[in-house]
């Protein structure tokens, strides 16, 4: 006898010829399927739950992320679980996550109040049924993310090892995709509502950290050309962020709500990017086992960036101009002409121009390319942007490595200021990110910052690379960021340090920093 809701239909009716074991390999292929669809991180969580219900005795799913690990909220539930509702049941529940998040290992625990007798307003039970729940850790290598809980329903023999070995790979494929998903919410990919007509929606900008003046006129030449299908040029060296002003275009755009792909024109080989992009027939060439649509394609109604355009072959930048010309190509090895409906962004580190002059880039296809031209500027020359984005690295990396970084020091800040980021905001992210595993104090230090940015100017002692020069600067550093905590109390930061009176103004002196320019001002 299967358990029964009193106002649903049967919860799990089992499907002959289909072993459990079968059923549970259905769903794994079905959840893969669901975590990479385009509807969003959260439809397909609550998707693998009802695949759980339907196919594998396990009902009432609910996933619990810890707080501040994606940006879908804590509690996830199937749809229409709240129809089941019993306080014993939960209570159970609450008890197994509970047990999880203690110990971080799998639990499975019996409810012994359905002992087969009873009848409750949820279920209706035989004496053969029995019900556990089964709570499982989702964790992404050491990185605890959260839980998987369900409500097992069985009858007679149940193998608890196989089921939590199913559970396991679940939450295992879970917790990868709550790491690709973690900085990109479900918002972003959902179908925007247009606009009522005669009002205007205002311009996204959340994504792009900076407020500088430069960056200012950045976003004021994005404003003016997003809502247009107007084609697009982003001109900047490697690492500044253009792709994020691409994703900027598409998101503030009429498209917004239609498919954005993205194209690395440098990352493929000349052999596969015309297929990549235009799509091939099939036995169009060697392994051509099947048809193929490009990204041109797939990308009608909506936005395609060409990222590293500058590194397009003669024969692809021909192929190219037509796409922008006519909108319209052939499939490799086609001859029916396909029509596309796509707005065009492109963009570079190169100096076309200078290509031009060489005969490497077709002077056509530039003009075509060059109608709204965009200039990000690097980093360097948006100097008041360094601790801002700073900020947001600490924090996003602060939370995908779980560690508490209260501050960053002063002289670290200097450090960060006074660089040149021939990187630009890719090596600023790097040098956080390895920041912040390095730190287990709670702040980022000058020490924890790679080599290139420990130059004499920031750390205020003799150049050189040797150990002593190494140790004064780490020690220079505290001494000044205990001064500073310390608001300039000489017997509060030596106590902080560890260190007499005596020892700690001898310091002090050494590295010149005087006590009395910590001090907070008296009032007049």
């Amino acid at each position: 006898m299967n358990p029964r809701s009193q106002t649903a239909p049967i919860l799990f009716e089992p499907a002959e010829g289909r072993t459990h074991k079968d059923k549970q390999v259905d769903v794994l292929k079905m959840a893969a399927a669901n975590l990479e669809k385009s509807a969003g991180f959260v439809d397909g969580l609550k998707d693998i739950l009802g695949l759980l219900d339907r196919h594998c005795d396990l009902m009432m799913g609910r996933i619990d992320f810890l707080e501040g690990i994606v940006d879908v909220g804590r509690e996830i539930r199937a749809a229409g679980s709240d129809r089941f509702n019993d306080p014993l049941v939960d209570e159970a529940v609450n008890v197994s996550i509970q047990e999880v998040l203690r110990t971080w290992k799998a639990k499975m625990l019996p409810i012994p109040s359905f002992d087969g007798t009873r009848f409750h307003s949820t279920f209706q039970l035989d004496r053969q049924l029995q019900l556990y729940t089964l709570s499982q850790p989702i964790k992404f290598g050491e990185r605890k993310m959260g839980t998987l809980t369900a409500v097992k329903v069985c009858h007679g023999n149940f193998d608890p090892k196989a089921e939590q070995s199913f559970l396991g790979i679940l939450c295992a494929m879970i917790a990868q995709s709550a790491m690709i998903n973690r900085f990109y919410p479900d918002h972003e990919t959902s179908v925007v509502s247009l606009p009522v007509p005669g009002s205007k929606l205002p311009f996204d900008r959340s994504h792009i950290v900076g407020n500088s003046k430069v960056m200012e006129n950045v976003f004021e030449l994005l404003q003016q050309v997003a809502d247009a299908d107007t084609t697009v040029l982003i001109l900047g060296e490697s690492g500044v962020g253009k792709e994020m002003i691409a994703d900027a275009l598409h998101r503030n755009s009429s498209r917004r709500g239609k498919i954005f792909i993205k194209v690395n024109c440098a990352a493929l080989p000349e052999t596969l990017l015309e297929s990549e992009l235009f799509g091939h027939e099939k036995s169009a060439f060697t392994g051509a086992h099947a048809q193929k649509k490009g990204r041109f394609e797939l990308a009608h109604g909506g936005t395609i960036f060409l990222d590293e355009i500058g590194d397009l072959s003669p024969a692809t930048q021909i192929k190219l101009l037509r796409v922008l010309q006519q909108r319209e190509f052939e499939r490799l090895g086609g001859v029916t002409t396909i029509k596309t409906d796509v707005r065009i962004i492109a963009a570079t580190n190169r100096d076309l121009d200078k290509m031009i002059e060489s005969n490497l880039f077709r002077q056509d296809l530039y003009y075509r390319l060059n109608v709204y031209p965009l200039h990000v500027p690097p980093l360097n020359e948006r100097k008041t942007d360094i601790m801002p984005i700073t900020d947001f690295f600490i924090e996003k990396y602060r939370k995908i490595h779980n560690k508490n970084i209260r501050r960053i020091s002063t002289p670290a800040i200097d450090m960060l200021t006074s660089y040149h980021w021939p990187g630009n905001v890719r090596e600023l992210e790097n040098c956080v990110e390895r920041a912040v595993l390095l730190t287990n104090e709670g702040v980022i230090r000058g020490h924890h910052l790679p080599p290139s940015l420990q130059i004499a100017e920031s750390t205020g002692v003799e150049s050189g690379n040797n150990l002593k020069t190494m140790l004064e600067s780490m020690e220079r550093e505290l001494i000044l960021d205990s001064l500073k905590s310390s608001k300039g109390n000489m017997a509060k930061a030596a106590r902080d340090l560890g260190l007499t009176e005596r020892v700690m103004g001898l310091r002090a002196r050494k590295y010149h920093l005087d006590p009395r320019n910590f001090r907070k001002p008296q009032p007049a």
